[in-house]
Parts: structure tokens; C-alpha cells; sequence
């Protein structure tokens, strides 16, 4: 092999290794766009004096995160019905009355929820807890 084709190869080999990694640390894969799976750092704070300590409204001795299931989200309102969006694929999927906190003030004013990403694992659109914007 000539200094040229050693040369673009060792180009290649860097941009290709450099793009994966990259991939990999975003939470991207198979070609789609995911977000991450953890806590920006704005919001770590926020995780460690609210998610943190957040139990589920219909089973009190259960958590509602796990380090990356709760996150700040948009909501729709159909009738007396909450929609959520999640943050994987940016669906609105129903909020059970059961999962909305009534017992804990929201430390941000936005909405929040904790959610598994769509997966085989847990039942389709499934929400462990919901809060609401503002206090409530």
C-alpha cells in the first residue's frame, strides 16, 4: 500500500470509530435518533432532590425513576383526559388518573414524566408517575 491509500484509510478508520462512539454516548442506534438516557446536566439537580425521592401515586413504596425514567415534557388535554409526550419517539400517550401526584409539589413548573422507552420489557405506553406544571 502506498502513503496515500495508508493515509486516507487511517482518516477513514478515525471518522468511522469517532462516529460510533459518538452514537453510542448520544443513545443513538440502527440509524434513529434517540435521546439520551440520562439526566442532562441542567436538570441532575433536579433529579436528586425530586425523581430521587418520587414514589408512585398508586403504589407508594415504589419509585418512579430508576437515574433516567423522569423527564420535563409537553402534555395535551382531550376532555378530562392527560396525554404526555415521550421522549423516545415523541408520542402522547395517555396519563392514568392513578398515576397524576396530587401529594407533592412540583419543583419546576413543568410537567414531568416517568416512563419506560417503548420497549418489549414493560406493557404498551406505560407511565409510572405524572406531574403536572405548577403546584400541585
Amino acid at each position: 500500500m502506498n502513503t496515500r491509500c495508508k493515509l486516507v484509510s487511517a482518516i477513514c478508520f478515525c471518522c468511522l470509530t469517532s462516529m460510533g462512539a459518538l452514537a453510542q454516548e448520544s443513545g443513538e442506534g440502527g440509524g434513529a435518533a434517540v435521546p439520551p438516557r440520562h439526566h442532562p446536566p441542567q436538570d441532575r439537580m433536579l433529579h436528586e432532590k425530586f425523581y430521587s425521592t418520587w414514589h408512585m401515586p398508586d403504589h407508594p413504596n415504589q419509585s418512579c425513576c430508576n437515574m433516567a425514567d423522569c423527564y420535563p415534557t409537553e402534555i395535551k388535554s382531550v376532555g378530562d383526559q392527560i396525554y404526555a409526550r415521550r421522549r423516545e419517539d415523541g408520542k402522547f400517550i395517555l396519563v392514568p388518573p392513578e398515576k397524576v401526584e396530587h401529594n407533592r409539589d412540583n419543583p419546576d413548573g413543568r410537567n414531568h414524566l416517568c416512563a419506560p422507552p417503548p420497549s418489549g420489557y414493560n406493557p404498551v405506553d406505560t407511565v409510572f408517575c405524572f406531574a403536572l406544571g405548577g403546584a400541585t
